[in-house]
C-alpha cells in the first residue's frame, strides 16, 4: 500500500490543534485529566488568576530544566520545546474560550449527561495519543513533557513506550500529591486519569505502528531538520 507523504512541519501544527483539542475535552468530561497536564490543571484550579495554559508554562519550565541535567548539556535548539509548550497553551486556552461546551465560566465540567461525558471522555483519550504519536515522528520538538519522553530515552537507549509509561506513572504520582496537598481531597484527576496513565502509552504505541505503516512524514527543510537532532 502506497503511504500518504505528510510534511513534518503540518504535523507538528496538527499534533499540537489536536492535542489542546483533546485535553479541553477530557477537562470538559471531568472524570479526570491525563497525568501529563494534571499537575497544571491542579495549580490552575488552586491558582485561579492563572489559565490553564499559563499553569502548563510554570510546570514544563521546571521539567525543562530537569531535561537539560540529565542531558548534561544546553543547546539553544532545546528552548524551541519551551517555545510549543507556549503555542500549546494557548491554543487550550483558546479552545476553553471559544468553545462553550469547553469553557468552565459558561459550561461547569462534568455538567453533561454521562453517556456525553464518556464520549468526550474516549475521543480525547484517543486523540491525545494520536497528537503525541504525531510528536513523536517529527523533527520539530514536542512541548517539553513529550521532548523529555523523546529525549531521555534516546540518551539512554530506552525502550520508547515502556520509558513513557513510567513517566506517565511519575506524573500521576505528583498529581495526587498535589491535589492532596491543595485541596485534602482529588480534585482534577479521578478514575479517568488511571485509566489515561495506564493505557496511554500502549495506545500511543499502536498509533506509532500506524503511521509508520500508512504514513511518509519527512521535513519540507531538511537542512533545517537536521538543526534538530538529538
Amino acid at each position: 500500500m502506497k503511504k500518504i507523504t505528510l510534511h513534518s512541519e503540518i504535523a507538528y501544527l496538527l499534533a499540537n490543534v489536536i492535542l489542546a483539542f483533546s485535553v479541553a475535552m477530557t477537562a470538559a468530561a471531568d472524570f479526570g485529566v491525563s497525568m501529563i497536564v494534571a499537575p497544571a490543571y491542579i495549580l490552575h484550579l488552586k491558582i485561579g488568576f492563572l489559565t490553564f495554559g499559563q499553569c502548563e508554562y510554570l510546570v514544563q519550565g521546571v521539567l525543562f530544566c530537569v531535561f537539560c541535567l540529565l542531558m548534561r548539556k544546553v543547546r539553544l535548539v532545546y528552548f524551541s520545546s519551551f517555545l510549543t509548550c507556549l503555542f500549546y497553551g494557548a491554543i487550550l486556552d483558546l479552545w476553553r474560550a471559544v468553545i462553550p461546551a469547553f469553557n468552565p465560566a459558561v459550561t461547569a465540567p462534568g455538567s453533561f449527561s454521562f453517556p456525553v461525558r464518556l464520549l468526550l471522555f474516549g475521543a480525547g483519550e484517543l486523540l491525545t495519543a494520536f497528537s503525541i504519536a504525531l510528536f513523536f515522528k517529527v523533527y520539530l520538538y514536542p512541548q517539553v513533557v513529550d521532548f523529555f519522553v523523546k529525549g531521555v530515552s534516546l540518551r539512554f537507549k530506552l525502550d520508547l513506550t515502556r520509558f513513557k509509561m513510567i513517566c506517565d506513572g511519575s506524573m500521576l504520582l505528583l498529581s495526587l500529591a498535589l491535589s492532596l496537598i491543595f485541596f485534602h481531597g482529588f480534585r482534577g484527576i479521578g478514575w479517568g486519569t488511571l485509566v489515561l496513565t495506564a493505557t496511554n502509552g500502549l495506545i500511543i504505541g499502536l498509533f506509532s505502528r500506524l503511521l509508520d505503516k500508512t504514513v511518509e512524514i519527512r521535513p519540507l527543510f531538511p537542512a533545517f531538520a537536521a538543526k534538530f537532532e538529538l
